[in-house]
């Protein structure tokens, strides 16, 4: 009897010390699996973060040379989404800030350091223009102004007006018309024409279904003897 009682605990003892070796062996096996698949995935990660492509100031397609700042604009869309404009990350007017209005929409940026300086717009279908003028004037040298319509942004402008805006690096201004889309970023001072500047009358834009135009560029922060550079 106790032979046999010896040999019935050797045998539950054997099968005790099986079981555990196979379920310690299945556990690490699942573990393995389990690390491998958390590293797989962390190098999966890591790719596809290293993929990814870099994201620029204000959302430009690529990084801005030194000395020069990044910035992007819209127009309204008709008068129902209002005009944006971002200088270096920064969004100086839009819709979601309600600092945007019919009309002419102004963001004025020191040329040198990027601080942003004022912004304002003006009423060109129900407002009066002397107010515009009034403000251009003030304006100081070295001063980058950049400007986006809404609406209509020329019923009431004059040649007073226009001229004004031209003297800032404008080639556009003297033909906008009645709700066209206008973006330009030129500068006080300025003796050359800026290359920042797009239009689209009404009738086209819309019907390409294109009512926002945009400007996206880099401007240098230094005025130079014969005006200030700007650069793509």
């Amino acid at each position: 009897m106790r032979i046999a009682g010896a040999a019935k605990l050797v045998v539950v003892i054997a099968i005790f010390l099986l079981t555990f070796y196979v379920i310690s062996q299945v556990f690490e096996i699942k573990m393995d699996a389990n690390l491998g698949h958390i590293f797989a995935r962390s190098a999966l990660d890591a790719a596809a973060r290293s993929t990814k492509p870099p994201r620029y100031k204000c959302g430009i397609s690529k990084a801005c040379p030194e000395k020069h700042f990044a910035f992007k604009m819209s127009s309204g869309a008709a008068n129902v989404v209002g005009p944006k404009i971002c200088v270096e990350d920064n969004v100086l007017m839009s819709g979601v800030k309600n600092n945007v209005g019919r009309g002419i929409n102004m963001a004025l940026v020191n040329g040198k350091t990027g601080e942003l300086l004022d912004t304002k717009f003006f009423d060109m279908w129900g407002g009066d223009v002397a107010p515009l003028i009034e403000f251009l004037k003030t304006i100081q040298d070295g001063t980058i102004v950049l400007m986006a319509t809404y609406d209509d942004g020329a019923t009431k402008l004059n040649e007073e007006a226009r001229k004004l805006i031209a003297e800032l690096g404008s080639t556009s201004i003297t033909n906008l018309g009645f709700r066209d889309n206008w973006v330009f970023c030129g500068g006080k001072g300025i003796k050359t024409k800026s290359p920042f500047e797009q239009v689209c009358d009404f009738i086209t834009c819309c019907n390409l279904r294109a009512c926002i135009n945009r400007g996206i560029a880099c401007f240098i922060n230094a005025f130079l003897q014969d005006g200030y550079l700007l650069q793509y």
